[in-house]
C-alpha cells in the first residue's frame, strides 16, 4: 500500500511539476498584494483538486461508457507522459506556459490557466484515471491516488506562498536543472505505463 502511494505521489508531482510553475505563478501574480496572492493560490489548487479527484472517482467509468479499456488507456496515457517529458527536458513545456500565461486574463488567472491547463491538464488528468483504475488495488486504488493529489497540492501551495523567497534561492538555472531532472523520471514512468498496458493486452509476457 505504502509503495502504491509512492508511486502515485511521484507521478503526479513529476506531471503537474510544481517547482517548474514557479516561474509562472510569479508571472500572473505579479503586481497583486500578499493577501491577493494567497487567495489565488488557494483557489488554484482548491479548483484543480476538484477536477482530478473527479477524474479520478468517474475516470474509469467513463472510459467503459466509450468502449475503452484499461490496458488501452494505459498505452495511450504512458505515451501522453513520454511527451510531457520530452516537453520538460527541451524546455517546450516553459515555452508554452509562458505563451498561456500572457494570453490569461490579468484579473485573476488562479482558474485559467493556473488550475487548468497548468495544474490539472491533460497529462496530470490521464495520471489520475490510470492510478485510480488499477486493479490490483480497486477501491484503495481511488484513495490511495486522491491522497496522493491532495499532497502534491499541498507542496504546490506551499511553493506558491513561498514563492519569492524560493525564486531568490533557485534562481531560473536552478528551477530549469531541477526540471530536466524531473523530465527523465517522468520519461521512464510513462514506459513502465506503456509495459503495463501491453502486459494488459496480452502483448508481453
Amino acid at each position: 500500500m505504502t509503495d502504491a502511494f509512492i508511486t502515485a505521489f511521484v507521478t503526479l508531482f513529476l506531471i503537474i511539476d510544481p517547482i517548474g510553475l514557479l516561474p509562472m505563478f510569479i508571472a500572473l501574480t505579479s503586481g497583486t498584494t500578499s493577501s491577493e496572492r494567497r487567495g489565488i493560490a488557494l483557489r488554484a489548487t482548491g479548483v484543480s483538486f476538484f477536477i482530478l479527484a473527479l477524474f479520478a472517482l468517474v475516470g474509469e467509468n467513463l472510459l467503459s461508457a466509450v468502449g475503452i479499456g484499461m490496458p488501452a488507456f494505459r498505452i495511450a496515457g504512458g505515451m501522453l507522459l513520454f511527451l510531457t517529458a520530452v516537453d520538460m527536458l527541451f524546455e517546450r513545456r516553459s515555452a508554452r506556459r509562458d505563451k498561456q500565461s500572457e494570453e490569461a486574463e490579468r484579473i485573476d488567472p488562479s482558474v485559467f490557466p493556473m488550475a487548468t491547463p497548468l495544474i490539472a491538464g491533460p497529462g496530470s488528468i490521464a495520471a489520475a484515471i490510470l492510478l485510480a483504475g488499477q486493479d490490483d488495488h480497486g477501491i484503495n486504488a481511488i484513495i490511495l491516488t486522491i491522497s496522493a493529489v491532495i499532497c502534491v497540492l499541498i507542496v504546490a501551495l506551499v511553493l506558491f506562498l513561498s514563492s519569492n523567497l524560493l525564486e531568490r534561492l533557485l534562481g531560473k538555472t536552478g528551477i530549469n536543472v531541477i526540471t530536466r531532472l524531473l523530465g527523465m523520471l517522468l520519461a521512464a514512468l510513462a514506459v513502465q505505463f506503456v509495459v503495463d498496458g501491453m502486459r494488459g493486452l496480452g502483448a508481453l509476457a
